[in-house]
Order: C-alpha cells, then structure tokens, then sequence
C-alpha cells in the first residue's frame, strides 16, 4: 500500500486546476493597461512653472467672459512656450479648440460706422454696456460729433452714475441733433438724471424754441400777405 501510494504521488498530476475563488470581501485581481508612453515633462513631482499656470489661467478667464479671441492667444502661448509641460499642453489644446470653433461660428466683428452703432445698441439693451461703450467711443474716434454715439455713450453713463458726464454728453448730441430729444424724454436708461434741473431744461428747451420758431414763422406769413 505505501509503495502504491508513493507511486501514485509520483505521478504528473495533469488535471486542469480549479479557477481561483476570491475569498468573501476581496476584490479580484484586475488586469492593467500598461499606458502610452508620455510626452517628454519636466522633472517627475514638480509643479509647472507659475507663468505657465498664470498663462493658462488667464486664457480661462477670458474663455469664461466669452473674449475668444484674447483667449486663444494665451492658450497658443502656452503652447509654444511650455511645450513640455503635458498637462497644461493638453488641457490648452482642447480649450484652445473651443475657442477657434467659438470664432468660426460668430459673425465678423463690425466695421462700418452704422454696423458698431447697431451693435453698441444691441450690448446696451442686452446689459452689456462695457461692450456698448468700447463701440461707440470707436465710432467717435472716427466721427466726433456723431449724435448717436454721443446719445448712447450718455446712456452708458448715466447708467453707471456719471450724471456730469452724461449731461454733457447728451448736450453734445442735441445740440448736433435736437429732434432726439423726445427720445430722450422717455428713455428710462437716463432714470438717473431725471431729478436734476438741468436735465429737465435741457429736455424742455427745445420746445420754447419750437413755439418762438413757429410764431415768428406765422408773424412772417402774416406780414407777406399784408404788402401783398
């Protein structure tokens, strides 16, 4: 019996083994995907350089204020100045994307004076007066005494509180353009000023001149018909 039983451990044991059971509570082994090689970086366990971090965050900040255009060419410099810092080179080129695609989409920037007084009109009514005002002093760069661009530069002040300087821009356009003055009586974006005695002479002036135009008007009228 013990020869048989030697015997028999001597033999190959060529059953398949039984798969592996993880005991309660383990978690089975799992197999891992070695990862691609990365990029050449800086020394292991260093943080990129602080430029590089204030680049890139200022190209965030300018993303968030939907400033596309001054967005990418902080995320571009990123990416040709720290080339090796792949985290930073990575999350640059994805943004970097969002913002040329941002750019494709949007209309071209406008150029005529008509087309950034449209445009300066749109930003005020939609509460954006810090756009507004970026157009509209354009437009008076090129034409000075442009009554429409005085007009809404006065609404931007008077919006934020400047009550001095929107009187007198608002004087400046009525005096180039006094029929806008009507316009003015109801414009609610002048709320500001409507407790000030010169605002309100200055919305009611025309009409004492339009009464004396209009009876010395008549007076001329009635001497022609006389010496005729």
């Amino acid at each position: 019996m013990a020869k048989r039983a030697r015997a028999a451990s001597d033999r190959p044991n060529n059953r398949p083994s039984k798969p592996f059971t993880a005991r309660s509570g383990a978690q089975p082994a799992r197999m891992t995907i070695a990862a691609p090689t990365p990029a050449p970086a800086g020394p292991p366990g260093l943080a990129p350089p602080v430029e590089a971090v204030a680049l890139f965050e200022q190209g965030m900040a300018a993303l968030q204020s939907h400033d596309y255009r001054a967005a990418a060419r902080h995320f571009e410099e990123v990416l040709n100045r720290y080339a090796g810092e792949r985290a930073l080179v990575e999350r640059s080129r994805v943004y970097l994307a969002l913002c040329q695609r941002e750019m494709e989409r949007r209309p071209a920037a406008p150029r005529t004076i008509e087309e950034r007084l449209t445009a300066a009109t749109a930003a005020l009514n939609n509460g954006e007066d810090g756009s507004a005002e970026t157009l509209v002093r354009g437009v008076l760069k090129d034409s000075p005494e442009h009554e429409l661009a005085l007009y809404l530069l006065a609404a931007v002040e008077a919006r934020r509180g400047a009550r001095e300087s929107a009187l007198t821009l608002l004087t400046r356009a009525l005096d180039v353009s006094p029929e806008i003055r009507a316009q003015a009586r109801h414009d609610l974006d002048f709320e500001t000023l409507r407790d000030l005695e010169a605002f309100r002479q200055l919305l009611e002036a025309p009409v004492v001149r339009e009464s004396q135009t209009m009876a010395t008007h008549h007076r001329r009228a009635r001497r022609a018909r006389v010496e005729r």
